[in-house]
């Protein structure tokens, strides 16, 4: 059975790219590893994907009917290990989870959540010209009593 544990933290939680771009998963591990499997849990279909399992020669093994131009696998260190997702298209969303084998169970890593959009929602305006307002009025405000002073 599949079980998330301590051993595997995965960064960055969330992840919200736009079509045709990249993105990067990473996962740490808390000691070495004969290798670490990545999969993917769909929503819409329900189901945990095997993608790839890279041993810790960098070896890389696909599963069925999944692009090696897509998914890569790099490991920075033994310890370390980041899926790369290239050509990003409304299929790639769900939770990817990098997993790795111990004693005849899996183990998951803490989960992250990509979203692709065709476009970015732009940083909200609002938010920002509040904190804009005030010093100005308070300056007008300065000016004023400096005139009448």
């Amino acid at each position: 059975g599949f079980c998330t544990n301590l051993f595997l933290s995965q960064t960055p939680g969330n992840i919200l790219a736009q079509t045709n771009n990249k993105a990067e998963i990473f996962c740490e591990l808390t000691r070495e590893y004969t290798g670490v499997y990545w999969y993917r849990w769909s929503q819409k279909r329900q189901n945990f994907e095997f993608l790839v399992f890279s041993n810790s020669l960098g070896r890389a093994t696909y599963g069925v009917n999944i692009s090696q131009d897509k998914f890569s696998v790099h490991g920075t260190s033994a310890r370390t290990s980041s899926l790369r997702i290239s050509h990003l298209h409304a299929s790639d969303n769900g939770t990817y989870y990098c997993s790795i084998s111990q004693s005849s169970q899996l183990f998951l890593g803490t989960g992250t959540q990509l979203g692709v959009a065709d476009s970015l929602p732009l940083p909200p305006k609002a938010t920002q010209e509040p904190l804009s307002k005030k010093p100005r009025k308070r300056l007008t405000k300065r000016k004023a009593a400096g005139e009448k002073g």
